[in-house]
């Protein structure tokens, strides 16, 4: 969430800025601004009168010393009066922070200045390619039809139990999944990474603070009787760590990474863009957190970004990093950087990790702070990456490495899943 130091100083900016995103906050802003000088109004009208309360109290207890008792009945009628008027402000205060609030948090964040301008995905910028050329058997499959034709998943079984977008892993194909998983989390945890185990259910207060709500509330699934939500990444629990939470110079960086479920709603979703692995509803993933420092998050976000390339070319995959043009990004992101790995036998490319910095956007609506060498409170940055999700990287090894009568298992892979073949 942005601040209001900020709207208040520079709201020019923020308007300009906003526009990259192809928000129109010109409306928004003002209306914040308004509202933030009524919230300044009412809170010197009730500064008065407290002070007048104080006044007349003191002289109460002078006028019943000098035996003026209807003096001092009047001056506490006047008091009476003070406290239903303060009352009353105070409930008009209450309802301008809410509506102040509400439209704050209609504000996406500021992209910084490396954010190319665009409208979609087609302006996205290419910052590198790597990993070699698949070479593929003649007649090559899609991941669809290999699953069906090795019985690795089935996608109608997952139908039949849940609905579209719930496949069921079997045999090899269940123990490929768990051996992407471990193989990610030790190399996170090998990298700095502390492993932790969040719940896959979080609270509203958790969706709010990294900004999933009220943003990305239709695409959540929600539980009603507990008011709980299922994590649409481990983002969001593992960010939620931190919130409400001051750190100390010496506790930087915060590194962490978890592996969970995630569950998208994805609504509106269908056609051949969607078919097999290339979207799901419920799907695993393998998270990276960071929490920084402002001055060391940009070169914590490009540590993040040779990481997770890192892990893409140990599995021996054709890659392109792109930096997100500002009508592509999150809600949430300052910048971000997505990996997409090439499927040669669907001629098309699938994104498989997003690496953002939010910057101070999510530490504000987290209260997630650290006391400065001065002793000030400051609001920390947070970073995220996926490292990485599970589907399509498994769409891609399967039609990448597919050869005449069965698929080659990456070599790094191989302590993980027991065998070096799938046939």
């Amino acid at each position: 969430m942005l601040t209001l130091k900020l709207l208040r100083e520079s709201p020019d900016f923020v308007i300009r800025r906003l526009a990259v995103k192809n928000f129109d906050a010109k409306d928004i802003v003002n209306k914040i601004i308004v509202l933030d000088d009524h919230r300044k109004a009412l809170q010197t009208r009730s500064d008065s009168y407290l002070a007048q309360q104080k006044k007349f109290a003191a002289a109460i207890g002078q006028l019943m010393k000098e035996g003026k008792k209807e003096e001092a009945e009047a001056a506490k009628d006047e008091v009476a009066k003070m406290k239903a008027r303060s009352s009353e402000l105070l409930k008009m205060a209450d309802e301008n922070n809410e509506k102040l609030n509400e439209l704050l948090a209609l504000l996406p964040n500021i992209p910084c200045d490396q954010v190319p301008e665009g409208k979609g995905a087609e302006d996205n910028v290419v910052v590198r390619m790597g990993g070699p050329e698949p070479q593929l058997p003649e007649g090559a499959l899609p991941h669809w039809d290999l699953a069906k034709k090795y019985d690795i998943i089935d996608f109608d079984l997952g139908v039949k139990i849940t609905g579209a977008g719930f496949p069921v892993y079997k045999g090899k194909g269940a123990r490929l999944q768990r051996a992407l998983i471990n193989f990610f989390l030790d190399r996170n945890t090998a990298a700095g990474y502390k492993e932790v185990e969040p719940p896959v259910l979080v609270n509203p207060a958790s969706g709010f603070g990294t900004g999933q709500l009220p943003d990305k509330e239709g695409q959540m699934y929600f539980c009603n009787e507990d008011k709980f939500y299922l994590v649409p990444t481990a983002e969001v629990p593992v960010t939620n760590i931190f919130r409400d939470v001051i750190l100390s110079e010496d506790q930087f960086p915060q590194k962490l990474t978890a592996y969970t479920p995630c569950f998208r709603r994805e609504a509106g979703s269908y056609g051949k863009d969607v078919r097999g692995l290339n979207r799901l509803h419920q799907f695993d993933k393998v998270e990276i957190v960071r929490i920084e420092k402002p001055e060391n998050s940009y070169a914590a976000l490009d540590e993040m970004i040779a990481h997770v390339e890192g892990l893409v070319n140990a599995l021996g995959l054709k890659y392109r990093i792109l930096r997100l043009c500002g009508g592509d990004m999150s809600f949430t992101s300052a910048i971000t950087y997505d990996f997409e790995l090439w499927s040669a036998a669907q001629g098309r490319w699938l994104e498989i990790s997003s690496v953002s910095n939010f910057e101070s956007y999510q530490a504000n609506r987290l209260k997630c702070r650290y006391k400065d060498e001065e002793g000030k409170m400051q609001l920390c940055h947070t970073l995220n990456g996926s490292s990485l999700a599970l589907p399509r990287v498994v769409a891609a090894l399967l039609e990448d490495n597919q050869k005449d009568g069965y698929i080659e298992i990456p070599e790094v892979l191989r302590p993980y899943t027991g065998f070096d073949r799938i046939d």
